[in-house]
């Protein structure tokens, strides 16, 4: 259906058309998503060239289709409960936390770092950027609103993470879900709270192109499943640019199936469920 050299030159279109440079990510990756979104669209090649080559909305939509990541609210579970018992304890001796959210998607990441943040009184200190390539995923961050009935592990994992004391489950807080989010049942609906939609500021970013932001150094960034579509050499582009934009003795969390290889290795050290900038 769809071939290596096919993709290839699917890639190099894109390029030329968008500015924005595929090549360097994971092959197996791209073939998967080129091809679920030719079944989705019903399009073979010829029509995929054909959109690219004259038509920028479509070019735009098909990248962001490319580029798109799933997520949700607490997602893994352990990372969280890691964060809650070690990283953040941490970050509480810092004046400032600076907390940079690589590939946020549609933002359920960056509403967990918040909630948490706020459970453990440090919102008010904190300052959080969340950005993605993908202006679609934004929107959606930016609103907030996500579907009810996909999304019922987000209650699980909100009662495993913020309610339960990972160091004595005997000790339970009585955490109303409407403290942070709304839900909406004949909406079909989960709204986050303007307190925490208006903390976070989401903004479009291209991490291939540059693996920093203009907004001094940071004390934790979040980057999970996003390494994962990427070859080694770009992994490790990326990897070092988040050691130059972390201070000293400060965090990287990454997702539960991805490490650090090759040359960044150096870099950082592994604590738990984190890494820290050596």
């Amino acid at each position: 259906m769809l071939q290596k050299e096919q993709l290839i030159f699917i890639i190099q279109q894109l390029k030329q058309y968008s500015g924005f440079d595929l090549s360097n990510y994971a092959e197996g990756s791209l073939l998967r998503r080129v091809k679920r979104i030719m079944i989705n669209q019903k399009m073979d090649v010829t029509q995929i060239l054909r959109g690219i080559q004259t038509d920028p909305k479509f070019c735009k939509e098909f990248l962001e289709d490319i580029t798109v990541n799933t997520t949700e609210l607490f997602r893994d579970v352990k990372i969280w409960k890691f964060l809650r018992t070690n990283t953040i304890i941490d970050l509480q001796k810092r004046n400032r936390i600076n907390i940079w959210i690589a590939g946020c998607s549609t933002g359920q990441e960056a509403y967990s770092i918040a909630i948490l943040l706020n459970e453990m009184g440090l919102l008010t200190q904190a300052s959080i950027f969340a950005t993605d390539i993908n202006s679609k995923v934004l929107e959606i961050a930016h609103k907030g609103e996500y579907r009810y009935r996909n999304n019922l592990d987000y209650l699980s994992n909100f009662d495993t993470v913020i309610k339960h004391n990972p160091l004595n489950y005997d000790d339970y807080s009585n955490v109303d879900y409407e403290k942070y989010f709304k839900i909406d049942k004949s909406r079909d609906k989960i709204i986050m709270n303007d307190f925490l939609r208006k903390k976070i500021v989401f903004l479009e970013h291209d991490l291939v192109k540059s693996q920093s932001l203009s907004f001094g150094k940071f004390d934790l960034i979040s980057c999970r499943n996003v390494l994962i579509y990427l070859n080694q050499t770009l992994q490790n582009r990326i990897l070092s640019g988040f050691h130059h934009s972390l201070h000293p003795n400060s965090f990287l969390m990454l997702g539960i199936h991805e490490s650090i290889l090759g040359p960044a290795s150096i870099k950082f050290k592994k604590k738990g469920s984190v890494y820290i900038n050596k």
